[in-house]
């Protein structure tokens, strides 16, 4: 029976004993060991009476069976909801409960504060650790290593990822199984892949960059990966002699470029440095190439769509700019307010259409609706323009999103929490330069009148309830916020004021 995502990605190395996945401790998974273990996994998910469609939410560490457990969700027709590690127990919460989850994965350290919610859920719950352990492995053991591919369209959903922004909740991104195969057979060709590629895998997995880009790209090149649990500097100097490409966001370029063992002699044999989730400053990229001779390629995408554009393989990779749209997506600059497409040059809304581009909000046609045209165009909310040679450039976002070391974070979901602090009248979140994640997030407080704030204590009070990427590096204390006529915060103004704040680090 037909299943694309599996049969394309999966299936097509079934029975080889071609090296997968190289593992810190020096040992080798084959593609054949690592079908097996899906297919045990495929078998205890069917085991719990889960049916194609289900959201299965996945809290964990990377392992490889983080990784087999997406290859079983392929092969059953499940939904694959990979969820941020850092996220607190509040936060999963309204993941697993708006997403409607069957099954929530999590580590065993977590177990007992996400049974009630999965409970209330009447979802399954089972643990998964860094190291295999955990009671889904133990289920998986005991199974078959073999399962047929559950029939599925390529317009079946494959995957949920939550993304949201500046007001409202979290939104469930539905990606088809026909998204994800068509940017990852587009990127292998234009990105060059092959079978003798090996990636330097150091980024997570519950995000688009690390799991739909990454490693799809990789299993439908038949490549294999050196699957590193995260970035640590030592390693990658150490393991990059076995490397072929990397993948990374700005952070793992600067934090390379600010350590003198990494050398061009070190690069020497690597074929490509792959740069997202994050713009990426263009000194970093010319201390790149004078220390390496190599020009860090970069791209751009989203959570909705996967890539959109791409430096070229050949051909010139423009600093400050994320290349062409890739051939099968198409790539317009409109005005924000009426949607007519503007003229090359000038700043508008990017708005983009392809196989790559997202199904809707889950549950949130409004959302849907207001974000993805009739006709199949996204808008992204971010503005940018087309120069005169066709290079995309993104000039800022329309909805002021914070980008921080690759992880995408909201000001209003620290806003929120920030008003509800003591003495603590109004507040403004924005992101501002950082030499090392790109942004960072400062958070500025206007006091009810009268009162004094106690501004370690309020950064204590939200650092316990979000996710550490999220905290604010500071907090500044102001009369008033700027606003405009119309009342609204002028969070411009702010950014430009405080642009300097963390430029020493």
């Amino acid at each position: 029976m037909a299943n694309s995502l599996y049969d394309r990605l999966f299936g097509i190395h079934a029975g080889k004993a071609t090296p997968f996945l190289h593992l810190p401790d020096g040992q080798v998974l084959t593609h054949a060991a690592f079908l097996d273990m899906a297919a045990r996994l495929a078998n205890a998910l069917m085991g719990l009476e889960l049916e194609p469609g289900d959201r299965v939410a996945v809290q964990v560490e990377k392992s490889p069976e983080t990784l087999a457990l997406y290859a079983a969700c392929a092969q059953t027709g499940l939904i694959f909801l990979p969820l941020n590690t850092a996220y607190t127990t509040t936060e999963l919460q309204y993941f697993i409960e708006n997403s409607g989850a069957k099954l929530v994965v999590c580590d065993t350290s977590n177990e007992a504060g996400l049974t009630p919610i999965a409970q209330a859920q009447n979802a399954h719950l089972a643990t998964l650790n860094a190291d295999g352990s955990g009671s889904l492995m133990r289920r998986a053991l005991g199974m078959l290593p073999a399962f047929e591919p559950v029939s599925r369209s390529e317009d079946d959903l494959a995957a949920f990822l939550y993304t949201s922004g500046t007001t409202g909740r979290s939104k469930g991104a539905m990606l088809t199984q026909a998204n994800l195969l068509s940017n990852a057979e587009t990127l292998v060709q234009e990105w060059r892949f092959t079978k003798d590629d090996v990636l330097l895998h150091a980024l997570p997995i519950f995000h688009t960059h690390g799991l739909f880009v990454a490693t799809n790209v990789v299993l439908a090149s038949s490549g294999s990966m050196i699957f590193l649990p995260k970035f640590d500097l030592d390693n990658i100097l150490r393991l990059m002699p076995e490397a072929t490409s990397m993948m990374g966001v700005p952070t793992f370029y600067t934090r390379l470029l600010g350590d003198d063992r990494f050398t061009g002699d070190l690069a020497r044999h690597m074929r490509l440095f792959i740069s997202g989730s994050a713009p990426l400053l263009a000194e970093t990229h010319e201390q790149f190439v004078a220390r390496t001779g190599h020009r860090i390629l970069e791209r751009y995408g989203m959570t909705e769509t996967n890539m959109n554009t791409s430096n070229p393989y050949d051909g010139e990779r423009r600093a400050g700019t994320v290349g062409f749209p890739l051939p099968d997506v198409e790539l317009k600059v409109t005005d924000p307010e009426t949607g007519a497409p503007l003229p090359q040059g000038e700043i508008g809304m990017i708005e983009v259409r392809g196989p790559n581009v997202f199904k809707g909000y889950w549950q949130m046609p409004e959302k849907t609706a207001a974000e993805l045209r009739e006709d199949g165009f996204f808008i992204t909310g971010d503005l940018g323009r087309v120069d005169e040679d066709g290079y995309v450039h993104i000039v800022g976002r329309g909805k002021d999103l914070i980008i921080s070391g690759g992880y995408n974070i909201y000001p209003k979901e620290i806003e929120l929490l920030l008003d509800d602090q003591p003495g603590v009248l109004e507040s403004a979140v924005i992101g501002v330069p950082h030499p090392d994640f790109g942004e960072t997030v400062l958070g500025i407080l206007v006091p009810q009148p009268g009162q004094a704030l106690d501004l370690d204590a309020i950064l204590a009070r939200v650092q316990d309830q979000l996710a550490r990427f999220k905290h604010p590096r500071k907090l500044i204390v102001l009369d008033e916020l700027p606003r405009n006529t119309m009342g609204k915060v002028q969070k411009n103004a702010l950014r430009e004021t405080y642009k300097d704040s963390f430029t020493q680090g």
